[in-house]
C-alpha cells in the first residue's frame, strides 16, 4: 500500500481503525515530495519534516480532516511561512497570520507540507514560471501542467500529498485538473472565502479544492465553504451537505451536452471522451440533450478583459516601479489590462450579466451540463506552442468564472499519447451538491481516476 497515493476518504478510515498513523501518512508524502520535486517542481516551500509533525501535533484529532496532509497553492498566506504568489515581487513575503480558509482547513485537523508553485501571479495558465521555474507534467514531464493552480495538480498526481487548493480566475483550478488527471472544484463566486487569497481579480476570483475523487474534493469543500463576514464578497448563503448526498445518482436527470462551432472546435480525442462520458449519463439513467453553446464565445472573451484589467489595477504600483521584475508574458497581460478603456470594461460587464441569464435559463430546464474542461491536451513547454495554446485552453473554464457558476473538473479519458483528458460539469448557482453528486456518478461507472503515472 502506496501511503501517499490513499484518497482523503481511504486515509480517514485507515487513521479510524488505526492501521496507519497519520504521522506515517505525512512521512509518506515528505518522502514522495523529496523523491519528486527536484524534477517535477511543485513546490515553491516545502516546510522541513520537524515542521510539520510539530504542525501535526496541533491538529484537532476529531476534526473532519484530521491527519490529512495538504499543500496549498503558494496565494494562501499563511502565518510565518513565506507567501510568494509565484512572483519576485513576494519573494521574501511572510504574513503574519493564516487565510481564512487555511484557518479552516487546521481547525479540521488538516496538516499543511508546503506551498505549491504557480504561474506568476496566476496570470496565465502554463505553470511555467520565470521566477521559480516551470511545472512539470506527471505523465509527461515535457509537457505543461496548467495553470495557475499549476503545482497543486501536480503534486496530487505524483502522490505528493493527499488534498489541495488552488484559485481560479478563468480557470486556474481546472485546467491543472484537466492537464493531470485530477479532480478540482470552483465553486459559486461568494461561495468560499478569499480573506488572506492574494487577489488576481476581485471581481472573478474563487477559492476552491483540488484531490484525487470527487468525494475527497466534497470533503474539503465541507470544511472550507461558509459565510465569511470579513470577506466582502462572501456570500451569506447556507452550506450544503456536500457528501450526504453524494451517492444519489442521476437518474431521470435532464443533462445538457454541449454543441455548436465553439465546442466542436476541440481536439477530436477530447471530443470522443466527452461524448462517451455523455453516454454514460445515459447508461446511469439521465436524459442527454445536445445545445449549443456558441454563445460562451463572448463570455469567455469578456472574462479575459477583465481579468487583465483587474489585475493591471491591483498591481499598478508594482508595475510602474519595477514591470521588468515580471515575467514577459504576465507583463503583457498587465500592460494590455492596464490600456482597456472605461468603455470596454463597461461592455465587458454587460455580457457578464447577459451570461448569467443565459445561464439561468439553461439550467431551468436542465440540471447540469457537460462539456470539455479542455478543448487541448497539454501541450509540449518548449517552443512556443504552451504560451500560444493559453488563451485557448481557457475557453470553456473562463465564462465560467464570468458567471460566478459551480463548475467541476474530472477525469474522463487519455489521449493515444498517454494524456488525461478532463471532463466539466456545471450547474446553477449554490448548486455544488449537484455538481458533485454528478461527477460521482460518472466517476464510479468509470476507472478513469484509478490511473497513475510512471513515476
Amino acid at each position: 500500500m502506496e501511503l501517499s497515493f490513499l484518497t482523503i476518504t481511504e486515509a480517514l478510515a485507515l487513521i479510524s481503525r488505526r492501521e496507519i498513523s497519520a504521522g506515517e501518512l505525512t512521512e509518506a508524502c515528505l518522502r514522495q515530495i523529496e523523491r519528486l520535486n527536484p524534477s517535477l517542481n511543485a513546490f515553491i516551500t516545502v516546510l522541513a519534516s520537524e515542521e510539520v509533525i510539530s504542525d501535526q501535533s496541533s491538529v484537532i484529532s476529531d476534526g473532519l480532516l484530521w491527519g490529512i496532509p495538504l499543500a496549498l497553492k503558494d496565494l494562501y498566506e499563511t502565518a510565518g511561512i513565506r507567501t510568494t504568489a509565484g512572483s519576485k515581487f513576494f519573494a521574501d513575503y511572510i504574513p503574519v497570520e493564516d487565510a481564512f480558509v487555511v484557518q479552516k482547513l487546521r481547525s479540521a485537523g488538516a496538516v499543511i507540507l508546503g506551498k505549491t508553485n504557480m504561474h506568476e501571479i496566476a496570470l496565465g495558465v502554463t505553470g511555467v514560471n520565470p521566477h521559480y521555474g516551470a511545472c512539470r507534467n506527471p505523465w509527461d514531464a515535457a509537457h505543461i501542467t496548467g495553470g495557475s493552480s499549476s503545482g497543486s495538480a501536480v503534486a496530487l498526481a505524483a502522490g505528493m500529498c493527499l488534498g489541495a487548493l488552488g484559485t481560479d480566475t478563468g480557470g486556474s483550478i481546472r485546467i491543472p485538473a484537466s492537464l493531470c488527471g485530477v479532480v478540482g472544484l470552483k465553486p459559486t463566486y461568494g461561495r468560499v472565502s478569499l480573506r488572506g487569497v492574494i487577489p488576481l481579480s476581485w471581481n472573478l476570483d474563487h477559492a476552491g479544492p483540488m484531490a484525487r475523487s470527487v468525494r475527497d474534493v466534497a470533503l474539503i469543500l465541507q470544511v472550507i465553504a461558509g459565510y465569511d463576514p470579513l470577506d466582502p464578497k462572501s456570500a451569506d448563503v447556507p452550506v450544503g451537505e456536500y457528501i450526504a448526498h453524494l451517492g444519489g445518482g442521476v437518474k431521470g436527470w435532464r443533462v445538457a451536452l454541449a454543441a455548436g462551432e465553439y465546442v466542436e472546435a476541440s481536439d477530436p480525442e477530447v471530443l470522443a471522451a466527452v461524448n462517451a462520458a455523455a453516454q454514460i449519463f445515459k447508461e446511469l439513467g439521465a436524459q442527454v440533450e445536445r445545445v449549443d453553446m456558441d454563445w460562451l464565445s463572448d463570455l469567455a472573451q469578456a472574462n479575459t478583459r477583465m481579468t487583465q484589467a483587474d489585475a493591471a489595477a491591483y498591481h499598478r504600483q508594482r508595475l510602474a516601479a519595477h514591470h521588468d521584475w515580471f515575467g514577459a508574458d504576465v507583463r503583457q497581460r498587465l500592460e494590455t489590462g492596464a490600456a482597456l478603456t472605461s468603455s470596454e470594461y463597461a461592455l465587458a460587464r454587460r455580457t457578464q450579466a447577459e451570461g448569467r441569464r443565459h445561464c439561468e435559463q439553461l439550467f431551468e430546464k436542465f440540471d447540469v451540463l457537460l462539456l470539455p474542461t479542455t478543448p487541448i491536451p497539454a501541450p509540449p513547454i518548449e517552443g512556443t506552442q504552451a504560451v500560444e495554446a493559453a488563451l485557448h485552453l481557457t475557453r470553456f473554464t473562463a465564462p465560467f468564472n464570468l458567471t460566478g457558476l459551480p463548475a467541476l473538473s474530472l477525469p474522463c479519458g487519455f489521449t493515444s499519447a498517454g494524456l488525461p483528458i478532463g471532463l466539466q460539469i456545471i450547474s446553477g448557482p449554490w448548486k455544488e451538491a449537484k455538481v458533485l453528486r454528478a461527477g460521482h456518478a460518472f466517476e464510479q461507472a468509470t476507472e478513469w481516476h484509478l490511473r497513475r503515472p510512471v513515476l
